[in-house]
């Protein structure tokens, strides 16, 4: 049955990368959601691109909340930070607070067009999962483990590293799952504001009535969540059962 499912995935990821390679030959296929003389494939850039911008967008803002956010429940699980965890969590909380396109609108005045206000939007709506999740995976650790940790000398320090975070390190997984969920998602709408995203295909096909340009954009990021979703969660599998054994 797994089996089934990787060839699954693998089948899916395989089309994908021919439909970005090679769209041309999936034009039979789109041709009836447009209108007469109007293009059924997307022509203004090149769709891998744009996949490939899209993602590179993700991952500098996921690697960013990941960095802070993990950094601040560090500091709010140790006995000296213990009493920033209100303040922790009401930064976090800010990017769920105020939606991304408020975000994009307060900070193009300030960065300007283009990639930056959107790797702002995506960091802050990305902190919240990670930072609870890795909170969550700091405060719930065996207290056996961590007493023999403790009885064995370690220090605070090398607690952290050889035992609390590799043990918490499934949990600050799904957290970071979630994130990267949530940005491909968002990402779409950093080309509103100039940003070369997939979004840029969605909008193209808004602006023109064109039913087969929103189609590919909406497609390829369904496709790439749901592809980088079961990765991260196999990943969170394996680490769980290597840190029972």
């Amino acid at each position: 049955m797994a089996s089934l499912s990787n060839l699954a995935r693998l089948s899916v990821l395989l089309l994908l990368l021919v439909f970005l390679l090679q769209p041309i030959w999936f034009e039979p296929l789109l041709r009836p959601l447009v209108q007469a003389n109007a293009p059924a494939i997307y022509n203004r850039g090149s769709l891998f691109w744009l996949t490939i911008l899209h993602l590179r967008t993700v991952f500098i803002a996921t690697v960013a909340a990941t960095v802070v956010a993990v950094s601040l429940a560090i500091l709010v699980t140790r006995k000296a930070g213990a009493e920033f965890l209100p303040v922790s969590r009401s930064l976090v909380n800010i990017g769920q607070t105020f939606p991304p396109v408020a975000v994009l609108a307060l900070a193009v005045p300030i960065f300007g067009f283009g990639e930056k206000p959107t790797l702002i939007a995506l960091f802050l709506y990305g902190l919240l999962p990670i930072f609870e999740n890795a909170l969550t995976g700091l405060t719930t650790l065996p207290p056996a483990v961590m007493e023999a940790a403790r009885g064995a000398g370690m220090t605070e320090r090398q607690q952290l590293f050889k035992i609390e975070l590799p043990l918490a390190l499934p949990v600050i997984l799904t957290g970071i799952r979630l994130s990267v969920v949530i940005s491909l998602a968002t990402a779409t709408i950093g080309s509103t504001v100039a940003a070369k995203t997939l979004g840029e295909v969605i909008i193209a096909g808004l602006q023109s009535n064109n039913l087969a340009f929103v189609l590919q954009g909406g497609l390829i990021v369904a496709v790439l969540a749901v592809l980088i979703h079961d990765a991260l969660q196999g990943l969170e599998r394996a680490l769980s059962s290597r840190a029972h054994v």
